[in-house]
């Protein structure tokens, strides 16, 4: 079983602290760790982690700093196709402070849209993506950076008739565009734009944090509560709930409210552990869980 990403790879500085510091204050970390981040890259190591196969589809470029995220990605098991790799300029950077009593984050970085600015063929594009049926993904998660990829592999996956999960963290210019190309819209509660129902998505889901999930389909709507559990660190909780749901569409088994109840279970054990990567091995079985 295989899921295919393509999104956003960025280099992660996280910096552990007792106080986020107020402007113009300066204090020492806890700890300091370095690795691949991202919507899509993140999702591609939990895929990984639940024991799938993760593609993931991205721009890390040649230079050194992009050798981090490579290498990161490489060691928690994704299959990494990058679609510039000649490219000089830096990875795409989030500097990240996480509060160590309770694991909330702040981040800066910058987006696919102002760090990457790529041609890449459309044949070159489809000379990457999966032609045996042995090789075909069960289901395939965007993100919506790098728009003109996620279109192109939007329309691949719809000619092949391989579910299409939308990111939907925050409304992006490729949406109206690749809304009617998704079977899938998974929108965070800060999403502003519009309903992706008007375009024609067949499921519409919402993330809230610690607040249930709600969900919607032509058949019916519900809620599934999050787990109560202590946070030291949410960092890519969110990402690494869109990979765990991906995954649990990749294996085409259980319901809408089946596939939000699993995810939900994997971002909670995410929270739960300190730094970027410390969560991969607690969730290494976590697939045995769906029947």
């Amino acid at each position: 079983m295989r899921v295919l990403l393509a999104g956003l790879c960025t280099v992660d500085q996280v910096q552990r602290v007792a106080e986020i510091p107020a402007p113009g204050e300066k204090v020492r970390s806890l700890s300091m760790d370095v690795a691949a981040g991202g919507p899509a890259a993140n999702a591609a190591v939990t895929v990984a982690a639940l024991g799938a196969g993760a593609t993931l589809l991205t721009v890390a470029g040649a230079h050194p700093l992009a050798a981090l995220a490579r290498a990161d990605l490489e060691t928690h098991g994704v299959d990494l196709v990058d679609l510039d790799p000649e490219r000089a300029d830096p990875p795409a950077i989030s500097a990240i402070v996480v509060r160590d009593s309770d694991g909330e984050r702040t981040v800066v970085s910058r987006n696919a849209h102002a760090s990457s600015r790529f041609v890449l063929s459309m044949r070159s594009l489809h000379a990457r993506l999966p032609h045996s049926e042995d090789e075909m993904p069960g289901c395939v998660l965007l993100d919506g950076h790098h728009p003109e990829v996620a279109l192109e592999v939007a329309r691949w996956a719809k000619e092949h008739a391989i579910p299409v999960v939308l990111d939907a963290g925050s409304w992006k210019p490729v949406f109206p565009e690749l809304l009617p190309l998704v079977g899938i819209a998974a929108c965070s509660s800060l999403y502003r734009g519009e309903d992706p129902r008007e375009y024609g998505v067949p499921v519409v889901i919402t993330t809230a944090g610690p607040d249930p999930v709600r969900w919607s389909t032509a058949d019916g709507s519900g809620a599934v509560p999050v787990p109560v559990t202590r946070a030291r660190d949410t960092l890519g909780a969110g990402d690494v709930w869109h990979g765990a749901f991906a995954y649990a569409v990749a294996r085409d088994r259980g319901n809408v409210p089946g596939w939000i109840e699993f995810a939900n279970e994997v971002a909670a054990e995410r929270v739960r552990h300190e730094g970027p990567r410390s969560w991969t091995a607690a969730v290494a079985k976590m697939g045995e869980v769906l029947p």
